[in-house]
């Protein structure tokens, strides 16, 4: 998949999603959204996909929403505007939440500028790779308004409720290397994108299923009560126990083998 938005590339099971609007630090405007939510989707229905390496082409990872654009558009702003509306998630939400319903682990590589909308997407990954000079801001208070492109229900698993109050209210431009201190970013690279291929492809060597089912679980247990993580632990183990993947698990492990894993069919 490719447009002038994102584009999607396969090199064996990782997959490559990268931003592609550089010349405008890859700002995100509506034909931006579609194009992210279209991607989720084919990643979704790729079996074969074992990981997700999200990048931005150019200068940064992304600089937010590109204001500019939108204010122009009065269609996509009265758009903007409906969606809140709406009884369910909406598109501007599908932007980083869309990375929760995909069955396998995504990474987020940044560097550059990271701001807003751009923060809120790297929250959706499940882990995050940055350069120490990168510059990342929950930046809505500019603008006089709120994180709501997923980014709160994201960020409580994340940083205590203080340490997201203060970037949240006061748009505080940080460095990578103190997003990294605060346990914003997962981890410093040099090159993210490098980093993440390592860790993605120590994740190949286990079941596509254990893998889509562990991010499941641990996303229903973290907010859940003590009773609701039991019951989630066992509902998640009950599609594992026996299964093909499962048995190559096993083989692989007892007899050092190099049998092939079965494309996931969880997530």
């Amino acid at each position: 998949m490719a447009n002038d938005r994102v584009s999607l590339r396969t090199d064996g099971p990782i997959a490559y999603l990268t931003l592609n609007r550089p010349d405008k630090h890859n700002g995100v405007d509506l034909a931006m959204l579609k194009a992210m939510s279209a991607a989720q989707n084919q990643i979704r229905d790729t079996r074969d996909i074992r990981a997700v390496i999200v990048s931005g082409e150019g200068p940064s990872f992304c600089s937010g929403l590109d204001f500019k654009t939108v204010l122009s558009e009065p269609l996509t702003m009265a758009q903007m505007v409906a969606e809140l509306w709406l009884p369910y998630r909406n598109l501007f939400q599908d932007w980083s939440m869309g990375f929760r319903d995909l069955g396998v682990p995504v990474l987020a590589a940044v560097h550059g500028n990271c701001f807003g909308a751009g923060i809120q997407l790297a929250l959706g990954a499940d882990i995050r790779f940055c350069r120490r000079d990168a510059r990342i801001a929950i930046l809505e208070a500019k603008w006089g308004l709120i994180p709501d492109m997923g980014g709160a229900t994201l960020i409580r698993e994340i940083l205590p409720l203080d340490r997201a109050k203060e970037l949240t209210m006061t748009g505080r431009i940080v460095s990578g290397e103190d997003a990294h201190v605060i346990g914003l970013v997962t981890h410093l690279a040099d090159d993210p994108i490098a980093a993440a291929k390592t860790l993605a492809e120590e994740i190949l060597t286990r079941s596509p299923d254990s893998v889509a089912a562990s991010k499941f679980l641990l996303q229903d247990a973290y907010d859940a009560t003590e009773e609701g993580a039991l019951t989630a632990e066992r509902r998640w183990q009950r599609r594992l126990l026996g299964t093909k993947n499962q048995r190559v698990s096993i083989e692989r492990n007892q007899k050092k083998s190099d049998l092939a894993f079965s494309p996931r069919r969880i997530g």
